[in-house]
């Protein structure tokens, strides 16, 4: 959470005296309804839907492109678990595949992956950084597979002037407590395909055949699940949304002054990012040449300065595949006839997952330290630690 104060608690009380807090019966034009229009206009998309939190995103988006029993699905190795837990839930086996140095998913690797029954790529916009979405889109678009973006760790990053949710098929945001705005828990869906929509849509309220959008439908009803939001959530997001270009400017800011000084280090390399300007700015990535110097480095920068202390992703845990037991151990559901793992449909998909086999992830995310700039500190203060890494560098590695 980088901002939040009076104003979200005056929204929050201004729902309560109002006693509705559901968005539907009596809730619709309120505050979740009016979230998604500021967020539509703002993507530049016809579609949002706002959900209980990210992963209810990525399997409402899953849903809304029909992937299901029997589809095969590429993520990378480097991302939270809900990624992959999303395809599980709807049935369909995830495909595990390399990043690169972006901390993103290789799209060269992605080729490798794909079979006849892949029918969707989800990439993931690690700790702000976007994807390669020219090389992604060009690889699905020739093969007639769907992008599912998973943005929920880069709200309002964008890609060469787009922004993230809007180049795929569909995009994920999410507003847990950790992202670049919050309510919590919460998330939310972007598309421009009405079918996409309609169906996340059914998918999200096991009671939509009682709402009053329902005749407008054009999707047939099937039964769904229950990911809504509140108008708590919604008030909350509102008042969050408005922040979300400060945030990002001031966060941009801080980068851009360390990036600065630390692109003069020769004991490593800032990690590369598909596109700086559309980068959240969230995130300081340096690689270095081994896993060794990137300990030693961060060691030492620690002991400087206790404040300084960088980690590393391959100490993440839940980020990294080799910690992803459902999968590693094929544990997709809590009966045999509900684990995608065991359905006669997925019988011959590629659902092997071994420690090794993303070996080229485990020695970028060894060989990398980063940091996370806050709003607490002003850019000078981010500069002196980018000057200070500078010299740690030299003195541990070169």
């Amino acid at each position: 959470m980088y901002e939040i104060g009076q104003e979200e608690i005056d929204a929050v009380a201004k729902v309560i005296r109002s006693k509705q807090l559901f968005r539907y019966r009596g809730g619709e034009g309120a505050e979740v309804d009016t979230f998604e229009k500021r967020l539509r206009e703002k993507l530049g998309v016809n579609y949002f839907l706002t959900t209980s939190s990210g992963t209810a995103a990525l399997i409402c988006g899953l849903v809304g492109m029909e992937v299901g029993p029997g589809d095969e699905v590429i993520i990378p190795a480097y991302t939270f678990i809900a990624t992959g837990l999303a395809v599980l839930n709807v049935g369909a086996i995830p495909v595990v595949a390399e990043i690169d140095e972006s901390l993103c998913i290789d799209p060269a690797d992605i080729k490798k992956k794909i079979t006849k029954h892949t029918k969707a790529i989800i990439p993931v916009d690690m700790v702000g950084l976007p994807c390669d979405m020219d090389a992604i889109m060009q690889i699905a678009d020739k093969r007639g597979i769907f992008v599912l973006e998973d943005a929920c760790q880069a709200v309002g990053g964008s890609y060469k002037g787009k922004m993230l949710t809007t180049i795929g098929q569909a995009g994920a945001f999410s507003f847990n407590q950790f992202k670049n705005i919050t309510c919590g828990e919460g998330g939310g869906l972007a598309t421009n395909d009405i079918n996409i929509y309609q169906r996340a849509l059914i998918y999200h309220d096991c009671g939509c055949v009682f709402r009053s959008y329902a005749e407008g439908l054009q999707v047939p009803f099937f039964a769904g699940d229950n990911y809504r939001s509140n108008e708590i959530s919604g008030a909350i997001l509102n008042i969050q949304l408005g922040r979300l270009d400060s945030i990002l400017e001031r966060l941009r800011e801080r980068k851009a002054a360390m990036v600065k000084k630390l692109e003069k280090a020769e004991a490593f390399k800032v990690a590369p990012t598909n596109d700086a300007k559309g980068d959240c700015g969230s995130s300081v990535c340096l690689i270095f040449k081994t896993a060794e110097e990137r300990v030693k480095f961060c060691a030492k920068i620690k002991e400087i300065d206790a404040a300084y202390a960088m980690g590393s992703p391959i100490d993440s845990g839940r980020h990294v595949y080799t910690n992803w037991k459902p999968f590693i151990e094929q544990m997709g559901g809590y009966v045999p006839a509900m684990d995608a793992y065991k359905r006669k449909e997925n019988k011959g998909r590629k659902m092997k997952l071994a420690a090794d086999s993303c070996p080229k992830t485990l020695d970028i995310l060894a060989r990398t330290a980063y940091m996370f700039p806050n709003l607490d500190n002003d850019v000078a203060y981010y500069e002196k630690m980018a000057e200070a890494m500078v010299k740690v560098g030299e003195m541990v590695c070169v």
